[in-house]
């Protein structure tokens, strides 16, 4: 199946799901969007209010705070997959809990089968726990890790920005640094021979959650 025909199943499922609790209020499921193809994934924990109400994610105020992270770090929303843990919208803008992770996975599996990103940059520490389990977003965040075939870079999500001042600072600073990081995964990419043209050759990649992940030094 192509990559864009199995998307657009996934969100057809993901707006009639009924696997937890979280559809007892959604008005819209945000499965995510993007390019087929894209490069590069970011997953955040959950949709907010904006996003319930437009099915798109990341357009209320952290989105906007996501769109200035990503031209700083020169990447186009256009040219990126953006999705959640979790397709609905927590009450109340809630953490998800565990076992509406766990009931929304096996979507974000498949999108990341789907796409087969190369980097991966997760928004929050909910988003981080499926590649890090037991790291602290404190700790890691802004570091590039390898996970299988795949780059993995744990962010703060955009919304801590709005209600914890002193971490917007890091925020900006880690973002900052992106470019460099995507860099160095790219370069490692070719010298292995991944390439763009060949990412979908099989349409059968690995998830690579369940890998051992190893932090790279850049420097």
């Amino acid at each position: 199946m192509m990559a864009i025909e199995e998307l657009s199943g996934i969100a057809a499922e993901v707006s009639v799901c009924t696997k937890c609790t979280l559809h007892h209020s959604r008005k819209n499921a945000v499965p995510g969007e993007g390019p087929e193809q894209a490069e590069i994934m970011f997953i955040g924990e959950g949709p907010g209010f904006h996003e319930n109400e437009q099915g798109r994610p990341f357009v209320g105020a952290a989105g906007q705070f996501l769109d200035q992270l990503l031209t700083q770090a020169g990447l186009k929303r256009s040219n990126v997959w953006i999705t959640n843990i979790v397709k609905c919208r927590p009450p109340a803008n809630r953490d998800p809990l565990p076992e509406e992770i766990s009931a929304c996975n096996l979507y974000l599996e498949r999108q990341i089968k789907a796409i087969d990103p190369k980097i991966i940059i997760s928004l929050g520490r909910l988003s981080m726990a499926n590649y890090l389990p037991r790291a602290k977003i404190g700790s890691v965040h802004g570091q590039m890790h390898k996970v299988g075939g795949r780059f993995f870079i744990p962010m703060y999500h955009p919304a801590a920005a709005l209600h914890q001042a002193s971490i917007k600072p890091v925020i900006l600073a880690d973002f900052a640094r992106l470019p460099e990081l995507l860099k160095v995964a790219r370069s490692e990419l070719k010298n292995s021979g991944e390439t763009d043209s060949s990412k979908h050759a099989t349409g059968n990649q690995p998830n690579d959650l369940e890998d051992e992940p190893k932090q790279l030094n850049l420097f």
